[in-house]
């Protein structure tokens, strides 16, 4: 019996790992409500009227606003933890939110700083998982953790985000609520993913999936930014997201697009800042360029869901601009380096070319 409990969060390690933590500290049975990386407007799932409790954590409240609000005005009480800026937090007596959307904070490390560290081996896995890596190797240090013990956090919290950028069972993944349940068996996340062989295989296909990616051409390239463009193939679903923070880690200083082609003719688009824009507090964040095309995020890592193809050329010019360091001004015509183009990128060109273009400045 969940007692009108719900704990909700989308299916990556940050979320999930803060769930883990909560209910280290609070054990009771409750109703999971979670989805894929990009379900982000979760809480309408919860039903008002079985609802007494709700646990939120690594959702934007701005897009769950409406559905916070009716929770809310049924007397529901409403515990939220997020890193998302959240402009529009309802002041009530039954909600209580923790929120901080500064660039080297994640979901799992409020979670940690909520709790005293108690679980702070469970942070770290968010905190991997959200590539906050150094900020995560300083902390496991500071607890104590040897390389290989920390090593096998980075993996699980990896793998976990990973899984989640598709989460389609047909892609090979593992349903969210079935990874939960997973790590959910222990209290050391080290010895979960030792014993789990679905996660043992979520490792080596992450593995394999970037280093196939490597090797894929940049549909446009310089040293502020590189734009890579992949097609809708199972691989492709799979290591979208892990890919533009795996380029970020070898280019720190390079801002990375990654554009997914999608089955309805739009690009699914992940942006991360380079490394340059964290002590560059004048500079736009991601979230700001994103949000001129629908989407939205944080500074240092947003996304679209759906870029409608035709729109592709306009984002590109947008994205290299903003890399400069010169969001707002006219972007230059053309992309300073362009690599030859795979068979998939030189196929949604032509599709292009057959229709109209937006060519407005961004």
């Amino acid at each position: 019996m969940t007692l009108g409990r719900f704990d909700v969060c989308h299916g990556d390690a940050d979320g999930m790992c803060a769930v883990r933590q909560w209910r280290l500290h609070a054990p009771a049975a409750a109703t999971l409500v979670t989805g894929a990386k990009r379900d982000i407007a979760l809480l309408h799932r919860v039903p008002v009227r079985k609802a007494k409790e709700v646990l939120v954590c690594d959702l934007s409240l701005q897009r769950n606003h409406e559905a916070l609000l009716r929770l809310l005005e049924a007397g529901v009480t409403v515990r939220w933890f997020d890193h998302h800026v959240s402009p529009l937090v309802p002041v009530h007596s039954l909600l209580h939110a923790r929120i901080d959307p500064s660039p080297q904070v994640c979901t799992s490390l409020l979670m940690d700083e909520a709790l005293d560290g108690q679980f702070r081996a469970w942070a770290l896995v968010g905190a991997y998982g959200d590539n906050l890596l150094e900020r995560a190797e300083a902390l496991g240090r500071a607890a104590g953790f040897d390389s290989a013990y920390l090593s096998g956090l980075q993996q699980l919290g990896e793998a976990i985000t990973y899984n989640a950028c598709s989460a389609r069972i047909e892609d090979g993944c593992v349903n969210p609520h079935e990874v939960y349940r997973r790590l959910s068996v222990s209290v050391d996340p080290v010895r979960v993913l030792e014993r789990d062989p679905a996660l043992r295989r979520l490792v080596r296909l992450r593995r394999e999936d970037l280093a196939r990616a490597e090797s894929w051409p940049a549909l446009a390239q310089s040293v502020d930014g590189r734009v890579t463009v992949l097609p809708d193939e199972t691989w492709c679903r799979r290591v979208a997201g892990a890919l533009a923070d795996h380029l970020l880690c070898a280019s720190p200083a390079q801002a990375q697009a990654v554009l997914l082609m999608q089955p309805d003719d739009t690009l699914r688009v992940s942006v991360r800042a380079g490394r340059s824009a964290v002590l560059a507090a004048d500079l736009e964040g991601a979230d700001v360029l994103c949000s001129r095309f629908g989407g939205g995020g944080r500074r240092m890592a947003a996304g679209i869901d759906r870029l409608p193809l035709m729109q592709r050329d306009r984002f590109v010019r947008a994205f290299e601009a903003w890399a400069q360091g010169s969001a707002g001004q006219s972007p230059p015509a053309a992309p300073q380096v362009h690599a030859p183009e795979h068979p998939a990128q030189a196929q949604a060109s032509a599709r292009d070319r057959g229709r109209d273009t937006v060519d407005e400045d961004v």
